[in-house]
């Protein structure tokens, strides 16, 4: 992938993440980078990266589009020939296989931009592991993860906002609190622990 492109695919994911449901603009982006990080970038600038008339950047610029992505700066340049964005390595980690996966996921979800932006600030995370081992306790205690949401996104639980496939969810919980033992026998017969 040429740089031009990254910057492009991040103005995509930071669009997504604040809500825009589209690609952050270039201006949008400068303006940001300006109230944000008190710092200047020009659109024309970020316009000949992306068009491919500027290839490199100089290292302050790199630094500050790093600082405002989130990203580790030596991502902000072009793959090298024959580089592949699948780890083919057998000495990758743990870790970072999760990071790709969590963040291939936000793109495969870009539509559902919640989804998209939990998925991303779990890759982000400085141990991702934990977390989704944390994620699995917290469904492992029975109410557990209704309480929490309740606790911390009492917005979400007031909307009913347990989205597309939630419905289906609560149907199964509502028939296990319901006392259908049979259904509660299945369900724990089939958790993945």
């Amino acid at each position: 992938m040429k740089l031009g492109e990254k910057i492009r695919y991040l103005r995509e994911v930071e669009g997504s993440l604040r809500g825009l449901d589209r690609p952050m603009t270039q201006q949008e982006m400068v303006k940001a980078i300006r109230q944000e990080l008190r710092k200047s970038i020009s659109q024309s600038y970020l316009s000949q990266i992306e068009g491919g008339s500027r290839p490199h950047m100089t290292q302050s610029s790199r630094a500050l589009l790093a600082k405002f992505f989130k990203v580790h700066p030596g991502f902000l340049v072009d793959d090298p020939e024959g580089y592949h964005t699948e780890l083919t390595s057998d000495l990758r980690t743990t870790e970072g296989q999760l990071d790709v996966w969590l963040l291939q996921g936000s793109e495969r979800f870009v539509s559902d931009p919640q989804v998209s932006e939990v998925l991303i600030k779990a890759a982000r995370e400085k141990d991702t592991r934990r977390c989704l081992l944390l994620l699995g306790a917290i469904l492992d205690t029975p109410g557990l993860a209704e309480r929490l949401l309740e606790a911390l996104r009492p917005d979400l639980m007031a909307k009913g906002d347990h989205h597309r496939e939630g419905q289906g969810r609560k149907s199964l919980r509502e028939n296990l609190r319901g006392g259908d033992r049979g259904l509660a026998a299945s369900a724990e017969g089939r958790r993945i622990r």
